[in-house]
């Protein structure tokens, strides 16, 4: 595996100017869904939960760029694939119950989870050897952040016991789906930062590839 190239302060800086006015952009959005979209706000037709799958879309996208066009790293990142493909996936959960039959987002992520761990599993020495990399790069910092905001924070911060005990009789559902909704859209955005991450670093690794060869 060629070595990464350093990255200098300057694009360091512009990276983090652009991932905090991304933050400070979904912030203003869920704001003005609360303000201007009161039908729908925090639905699965608000601003939330659409720039949630917004994100899985461009998170997916950007793994087939890099491990179809790049090739870099290619049972890690058919693992994360699956990973955010079946995220995608359980964040339709409403339409696909809705329009097509219940339950079915739980057999489509089940086809997408199962073919993937199988394969990852019969290559694991190259997982093992290609994860070892990743796992030392930011890439994966941002990413582990935002599973850990994602799966576990938000789930328990958007407990109804939870919002039940702060609010006592004032208590209204729209503040627990609030708070775990936003949570989520957070620890996403994290992801998407981490996916960004993953893509120009493995731009470099493929650019020396092709300099040493």
């Amino acid at each position: 595996m060629p070595p990464s190239w350093p990255i200098d302060f300057r694009t360091a800086l512009l990276r983090a100017t652009l991932y905090i006015l991304f933050i400070g952009g979904i912030a203003q959005g869920a704001y003005l869904e609360a303000l201007y979209l009161p039908s729908v706000r925090y639905t699965e037709l608000g601003f939330t939960e659409l720039t949630q799958t917004f994100i899985l879309i461009s998170c997916c996208t950007l793994l087939l760029y890099v491990r179809h066009v790049l090739k870099v790293w290619p049972t890690v990142t058919l693992l994360l694939l699956a990973f955010l493909a079946a995220s995608l996936v359980r964040e339709q959960d409403y339409f696909l119950d809705e329009y097509v039959a219940r339950h079915t987002w739980k057999i489509l992520v089940t086809m997408i989870i199962l073919p993937s761990l199988a394969w990852v599993v019969y290559q694991r020495q190259r997982f093992l050897e290609e994860f070892r990399h990743f796992s030392n790069s930011f890439a994966f910092g941002l990413f582990a952040g935002g599973v850990l905001v994602t799966y576990v924070f938000s789930r328990l911060y958007g407990r109804q016991v939870f919002w039940r005990a702060v609010l006592e009789e004032q208590y209204v559902r729209v503040f627990k789906d609030v708070a775990e909704e936003v949570v989520e859209l957070l620890g996403y955005s994290l992801i998407l930062f981490a996916m960004i991450e993953l893509l120009l670093l493995a731009r470099r690794l493929h650019l020396a590839r092709q300099k040493s060869a």
